[in-house]
């Protein structure tokens, strides 16, 4: 915008006239100023053409409301001015721009009917005089208001101000100002539009000019403190990012990360809850990280430290369950058979249920492989509610294992037992120690003199880990340790632990977990749910005796699976709609020829040939015992891979014959020209003291010349006197002589207690006799003609037909202890 001096102003104007109405959007047209206009509709454009023809005066009043786009008479302002058009160019998108000069202020006094365009009669409003020493002062006042304002808005230009100084016209120096003020709204402009006295004029203008002065200064206030703030963070970023820089040189540039982390372990302290020691341990080292460097190594073994007991569940426990029905049937869905370690498990939870307070018993499964040691901890954990920790020490050597490092050792650890719990998250888990007889010393220590103080449950709940250095309950922790014999274990350990005894099981518990259990989930591993196949009892009875040899249902299983990955293979080839038939004649089809042949007595009764029992690693076998006799000079030889306890077995047992060779119709130094030799042929590492029956039997026939009953098996130790002592696994002695097709067993007195173990269908299907003399054993056993005239008159002994007590001559007793309950696997049906 610009003024241009008005060289015609001494010329009278007329005071009335008619001219084309152009109105205006959002803008007014004040006299002396000149205003570019951008024209685009047609009734405008019209008038402007109008105008053109009419010496180019035109009237410029704006609209009300500049939304409106075909405005009428209502609704634009009276008063405007009129403008001569300066300069006129048509665009080529049909819009007309237009440079307009204002003249004087009129008022529309009437519309003239025009269609094209707005064409109204107008009066011009005179002026007044205003030349006082107010107006005067008003004139100055206003300048230098104006003066102020344009120094705050930029947007200004200096000519403008420089060009109203030399106004000195009080009306025209209003009407310059105003045109120069942009962010005066429209209605204002109106005002002073309409105003006719110059006073007044100058008075209003002050007042506008000031309210835009102070929201001017606001904004410089406000743009001031903005930049300043702005300086101010850039500034800071520009510290920041230089220190980042001088401790990264400085190998500093995780402090910022180290300082968060120690506000993490501030909030975690707040909300973890611990031991009144655990929390002042870990304040006091919380202390002494503030003050280290974040990547000294001390800093690292601090925060490491700090996280370890921060993470332990010191209180955390799962909710245990104490649903008995509940817990009985877990323990059946999982486990067939093993009823009296069902029964001390529901005997616990039931004392827990009313107590509240029963610390975690301490149980010890020794058996054989496979017999579902592990798999019962599992249930076990499943029953109660409880979370499952499983810790192998087979092969552990280091006592560290179990207790920790101390913190000053490099790459210090917690003991494997508080990772197992961090692990778990729960401060009363089952936790089961498997394999607790494999463990060893050496030089770095005794690591099952470390599980003393964790199984014993009056020192437990105060255990100390060396890498901790604190005591932490254990107390509530159920303990379940596994071994396949107590040979391994330490006595002061076992005398901290339940000893529970599980068995191999029987052939008819092998058949029933077969049916029940593996097959099933055999069929469902190899895809052969909706196949049509039976796996019959025989072919699992096939499996049993002559493709495996184990106490427990491992082989058994992984054969079982070797069958069904080919009836899959088979099913893939030819289809499920043809039913599938597995019996025992077709397992040797799938499995090839059988590995082992049944332990079979022998047929024949022989010299020198006894039929033993013993135990191994995989349950109850027949110990064949051959003794023969040759010229020698009274040496006896014991071969067969036997260890230091049968040999001095052997010699007793030879020391007893010599003692009594003439009982045995043998001149006293029969001996002396002869050598015995007994051996033993199954080429399995034997011991034991359960064998010394047998070789005084053997040794006996061989010298006598005199056969053994080859339906007979026999166990016992004996001494020099010839008594018969007791031995261990009388139950899977009995059913390997019952599975050899043994008829009668020869046993020690003292071990009538442990039939109670044997299942009954064992029981009523042998004659057990129970001697406490080595005579005894040789009457059962020799076929001599007259057995009381060689080894004299009975001693005191037992006999059980069909499972019932006997008298002497053969009938029932009339008072017997109560028969040996029924296993499982032995209840009708089974």
């Amino acid at each position: 915008m610009f003024f241009k001096n008005d060289s015609d102003r001494g010329k009278s104007a007329p005071e009335r006239g008619v001219a084309p109405l152009l109105p205006l959007r959002d803008i007014i047209v004040f006299p002396y100023m000149v205003s570019q206009l951008f024209v685009g509709r047609e009734r405008s454009i019209a008038a402007l053409d109008e105008a053109m023809n009419r010496g180019k005066e035109i009237f410029l009043a704006a609209q009300r409301n500049a939304k409106t786009n075909d405005p009428t008479a209502e609704d634009i302002f009276a008063v405007g001015s009129v403008g001569v058009i300066m300069q006129l160019l048509r665009l080529p998108d049909g819009t007309v721009k237009v440079l307009i000069e204002g003249k004087r202020r009129a008022k529309i006094k009437k519309f003239v009917q025009s269609d094209a365009f707005f064409l109204v009669e107008y009066e011009e409003i005179p002026e007044k005089a205003a030349s006082s020493v107010e107006v005067e002062a008003l004139m100055r006042s206003v300048q230098s208001t104006f003066e102020v304002y344009v120094k705050l808005n930029k947007k200004i230009q200096p000519e403008v101000l420089m060009a109203v100084q030399a106004i000195d016209d009080a009306s025209r120096l209003a009407d310059a100002i105003v045109a120069n003020l942009p962010t005066i709204k429209l209605a204002d402009r109106q005002s002073l539009l309409e105003t006719d006295d110059p006073k007044q004029r100058l008075e209003r203008l002050i007042e506008l000019m000031q309210a835009e002065i102070e929201i001017l200064q606001v904004e410089k206030k406000i743009r001031s403190r903005v930049k300043k703030q702005m300086e101010k963070t850039q500034k800071e970023y520009y510290l920041n990012e230089q220190m980042q820089a001088i401790q990264k040189e400085l190998g500093g540039g995780e402090r910022d990360e180290f300082k968060n982390e120690i506000q993490e372990i501030e909030e975690a302290l707040k909300t973890k809850r611990m031991s009144k020691e655990a929390t002042a341990k870990v304040k006091k080292e919380l202390k002494k990280l503030k003050m280290m460097h974040p990547t000294s190594a001390e800093a690292t073994v601090v925060r490491n430290y700090i996280d370890w007991i921060l993470d332990l569940p010191w209180y955390e426990k799962s909710e245990e369950r104490f649903d008995l029905t509940e817990a009985e049937k877990i323990l059946d869905e999982d486990h067939y058979g093993l009823r009296k370690i069902k029964e001390r498990i529901l005997e616990y939870l039931a004392v827990q249920a009313l107590t509240k307070k029963l610390k975690g018993p301490v149980l010890c499964f020794v058996g054989p492989p496979g017999v579902g040691k592990t798999s019962l901890a599992k249930s076990i954990a499943r029953a109660t509610g409880r979370r499952f920790v499983r810790l192998s020490l087979g092969g552990v050597r280091d006592e560290a294992e179990i207790r920790g490092h101390r913190r000053t050792y490099i790459g210090a650890l917690p003991g494997k037992l508080i990772q197992s719990l961090k692990k778990a998250g729960t401060n009363n888990p089952v936790f089961l120690l498997d394999e607790v007889d494999k463990m060893s010393t050496d030089f770095r220590g005794d690591p099952a003199a470390a599980l003393l103080e964790v199984l014993d449950p009056e020192q437990n709940h105060a255990f100390n880990d060396h890498y901790l250095d604190l005591d932490y309950d254990l107390s509530d922790v159920m303990f379940i340790t596994t071994a396949n014999t107590l040979g391994g274990i330490p006595v002061p350990l076992q005398d901290r632990m339940e000893i529970i005894q599980l068995s191999g099981y029987t052939e008819f518990e092998k058949l029933n977990i077969s049916l029940k259990y593996l097959v099933p989930r055999q069929r469902k591993e190899c895809g052969l749910e909706d196949v049509n196949m039976n796996f019959s009892e025989g072919a699992v009875r096939t499996i049993i005796h002559h493709y495996t040899k184990e106490s427990g249902v491992r082989s058994l299983e992984r054969e079982i699976a070797s069958v069904c990955r080919k009836v899959a293979r088979k099913v893939v080839n030819e289809g499920k709609d043809k039913p599938i038939e597995i019996s025992a004649k077709s397992i040797p089809k799938f499995l090839g020829v059988p590995k082992y042949r049944l332990g079979r007595r022998a047929e024949k009764d022989e010299v020198g040939l006894v039929n033993g029992l013993a135990v191994t690693s995989v349950g109850g076998d027949l110990l064949p015992a051959e003794a023969v006799v040759l010229p020698g000079k009274g040496k006896l030889v014991v071969t067969g891979l036997i260890e230091k306890g049968m040999e001095e077995s052997a010699q007793a047992a030879m020391s007893y014959v010599r003692s009594h060779l003439e009982r045995l119709g043998l001149s006293s130094d029969a001996y002396q020209k002869v050598d015995v030799h007994v051996h033993f042929p199954d080429f399995v590492r034997k011991d034991g003291p359960s064998a010394g029956v047998t070789m005084v039997t053997a040794v006996c026939s061989a010298l006598m010349k005199v056969p053994v009953r080859q339906d007979l098996a026999m166990t016992g130790e004996v001494t020099l006197r010839g008594r018969v002592l007791a031995i261990g696994g009388l139950k899977e002695k009995l059913l390997a002589a019952h599975r050899s097709g043994i008829s009668t067993v020869v046993l020690p007195k003292e071990n009538r207690k442990d039939l109670r173990d044997v299942p009954r269908r064992v029981l009523r299907a042998l004659r057990l006799v129970l001697v406490e003399h080595v005579d005894d054993v040789l009457r059962e056993a020799l076929i001599v003609k007259d057995p009381e005239a060689t080894f004299g008159p009975p001693h005191a002994r037992l006999e059980y037909r069909d499972g019932e007590l006997v008298t002497p001559n053969g009938s029932p007793a009339p008072s017997m202890p109560s028969l040996p309950a029924d296993s499982p696997a032995e209840q009708p049906g089974a």
